[in-house]
């Protein structure tokens, strides 16, 4: 039997499942406020997660695993350490070991996603593509059992029959994993197909390990007292929530469904705490309202582009000035204890035009930006396109950007969370200083009007560049119909 240096429990346990989007840290936190026993964070796959740092973030005391591009790929914090379960899309052993090695340390468990049927985790071998392969099976679960001291489970979907099924379950247990988690429909099936709780007591009634039933939100899971249902129905040890814990996260409470609007601004309170990025900060947000997001509120919270509006479209907005005014007193705390880590330009920047601005898209119409303007404006006067020279400092991980337009510099003397501000802020310190328009709301020039117009795509730092879709019949394209028969990306893989 292998003994592993934190031992998560399996028995009897409400637990978030894992969901693409959805169970960023925000999320997690409040599964475990309203009594989830463990969650999940989203899939995320080992080549990415190989490819990360691991930072401790000492103003948001959490800890980043760090993208090439800056890009948090998964955020973690002491409070969830004894509950989280990290879970990996891989088709590699040796690479899943690696990511298990990685991230051991910041979490209570490892799940190695057998079950999405979607594309983007079956194409290279990994997800539900798995389920054909028993061997590959085999090696993965075998290598993590023997090289992470974390317990080691997986998610699968059952087989066309029930009799492969039980067979690849139970070679799957003697790979020596803490316990399996079985949705209950077939990879080619969707929530609209009914779950079946009988695959599900089968697997229960052979194995000896933990067996957690999932699958249940569409036909049986509507309040808490259903969750404990499902599990009688399925005769398995636990069970995972996954859309009806993505519609209301109190579905965990004894007491019953608390009301959705306070679970909501709960929410909001820890995406801004732990500086959760707004887009999906707004999508989890546009999962919850469902049906309502043509109210009032639904059509504040599609219209949002930041954080700031997310949270005064909830009437939060005191709140966020509150928390970012504490969060940068915390930056320039520990900036004062640690000057060496300021990150400043290496160069020598005398001579550098100097304001203190930011970026407030409101500001200006969504099509122009500041770099749009002036990159326009070089073209005009035949100078060489700007060049933005950016840093980021260690401790914080704030951007300042420098940009060069014919051999004068500017500089914004404000820090920016991201690249793409940062460099928006230089450009409209170079408008400003040369007294040229900037994109401003009633100022856009006619000529980028027009180029926009015949290349939509053009502007590589607008900020709506990376908005992704939302849900609903405010969205030209949805990503998920809620409440209708097509299938959801997000249900329990």
């Amino acid at each position: 039997m292998i003994e592993h240096s934190l031992s998560l429990c399996y028995h009897n346990k409400l637990i978030l499942a894992p969901m693409v989007r959805v169970g960023t840290l925000p999320m997690r936190l409040l599964a475990l406020d309203y009594g989830a026993d463990i969650v999940y964070c989203e899939e995320l796959i080992d080549l990415k997660m190989l490819q990360c740092k691991r930072v401790v973030n000492e103003v948001l005391s959490t800890v980043d695993f760090v993208a090439p591009d800056d890009r948090v790929v998964f955020r973690t914090c002491k409070r969830e350490q004894s509950r989280v379960v990290f879970q990996m899309g891989t088709s590699d052993a040796e690479r899943a070991l690696a990511v298990a090695r990685l991230v051991e340390n910041d979490v209570a468990g490892i799940d190695v996603n057998m079950g999405c049927p979607k594309e983007y985790s079956t194409k290279g071998g990994m997800g539900a593509a798995l389920l054909s392969d028993p061997d590959k099976i085999e090696k993965i679960l075998s290598t993590l059992v023997k090289g992470t001291r974390r317990p080691v489970t997986c998610k699968i979907r059952i087989l066309p029959s029930l009799e492969d099924t039980l067979s690849l379950v139970k070679r799957i247990e003697r790979t020596g994993i803490a316990a399996i988690a079985v949705h209950g429909r077939k990879r080619e099936e969707r929530p609209q197909h009914p779950v079946s709780c009988e695959a599900i007591r089968a697997i229960a009634e052979t194995l000896s390990i933990p067996v957690i039933a999932n699958g249940g939100s569409h036909d049986h899971i509507q309040e808490y007292l259903d969750i404990e249902d499902f599990r009688q129905a399925t005769a398995a040890s636990s069970v995972m929530v996954a859309r009806a814990a993505m519609w209301n996260p109190s579905i965990f409470l004894k007491e019953g469904l608390r009301p959705l609007e306070e679970v909501m601004q709960k929410y909001i309170r820890y995406a801004v705490q732990y500086e959760n990025h707004y887009t999906n900060t707004k999508y989890c947000l546009c999962q919850m309202l469902r049906e309502q997001l043509e109210s009032p509120q639904g059509r504040l919270l599609h219209a949002a582009q930041s954080s700031q509006e997310i949270c005064e479209a909830f009437g939060l907005g005191a709140f966020y000035e509150e928390t970012t005014r504490e969060l940068n007193a915390r930056r320039a705390e520990f900036l004062a204890r640690t000057p060496e880590a300021a990150g400043e330009p290496a160069e020598d920047i005398s001579g550098v035009i100097k304001m203190a601005v930011k970026f407030d898209r409101r500001a200006y119409s969504p099509q122009i930006t500041p770099k749009m303007c002036l990159l326009e404006w070089c073209r005009r006067e035949k100078l060489a396109q700007p060049v933005y020279d950016t840093v980021q400092r260690p401790l914080d991980r704030l951007f300042c950007s420098v940009v060069t337009v014919a051999e004068q510099k500017y500089q914004s003397t404000l820090w920016d969370k991201s690249k793409k501000l940062a460099e928006q802020a230089a450009a409209i310190v170079c408008l400003r200083s040369r007294g040229l328009p900037e994109g401003r709301l009633g100022e856009e020039s006619p000529s980028l009007q027009k180029r926009k117009r015949e290349a939509p795509d053009q502007d590589p730092g607008g900020p709506r560049a990376q908005e992704p879709a939302v849900p609903g019949k405010l969205c030209k394209k949805p990503f998920v119909a809620l409440g209708s028969g097509e299938e959801s990306p997000l249900e329990g893989w």
